[in-house]
């Protein structure tokens, strides 16, 4: 289910809240998401299809990769469901393309998002949820930023994740 469209007030907001977690964020039309895609590569890229009318990967990301692929990735290429604004979050479901360990195993992790898909709060996410995950009884995360820990002293990233985050905004 695609949300409603997104106020041009909400993709700023998201674009303010995610740019405190270093993260890139760019606005881009269907048939440039490619080439945005190929410019942020590092490394061997794994990804999952992309589910936006006129958007697709570059011929660099393997798609349905081996355990070996996967583990040689620098870059994994995931479109998220949902974005929340005023968190600068993303929400990642579970697919049988394996979007959850293409999102978490590499260094730079670059998320494509529907404009659309961008809510004001946690509240409409989790309308969202229980309209969409509830029927479908599928799995989904909500990541922010670059993984992080402080468990032992200083921040560390990438300690269980991407160590960089790229968002392209579909509009």
């Amino acid at each position: 289910m695609a949300a409603q469209r997104t106020e041009p007030a909400l993709f700023d907001q998201f674009e303010r809240t995610v740019g405190a977690y270093d993260v890139g964020v760019q606005r881009v039309q269907p048939s440039a998401v490619r080439e945005t895609i190929a410019d942020l590569l590092s490394g061997p890229a794994m990804g999952t299809p992309i589910d936006i009318a006129g958007a697709t990967l570059p011929e660099a990301v393997t798609t349905n990769p081996t355990t070996a692929e996967l583990e040689a990735a620098k870059t994994g290429v995931t479109t998220a469901s949902l974005a929340i604004a005023d968190y600068g979050s993303v929400v990642l479901r579970a697919t049988a393309e394996g979007s959850e360990p293409i999102s978490l195993f590499n260094d730079l992790h670059v998320v494509v998002l529907r404009e659309s898909d961008i809510v004001p709060d946690m509240a409409a996410a989790f309308e969202w949820f229980g309209e969409e995950l509830r029927e479908t009884r599928d799995s989904a995360i909500i990541a922010t930023g670059p993984s992080a820990t402080a468990d032992m002293g200083a921040l560390v990233q990438g300690a269980h994740g991407p160590k960089k985050v790229e968002v392209i905004v579909v509009a």
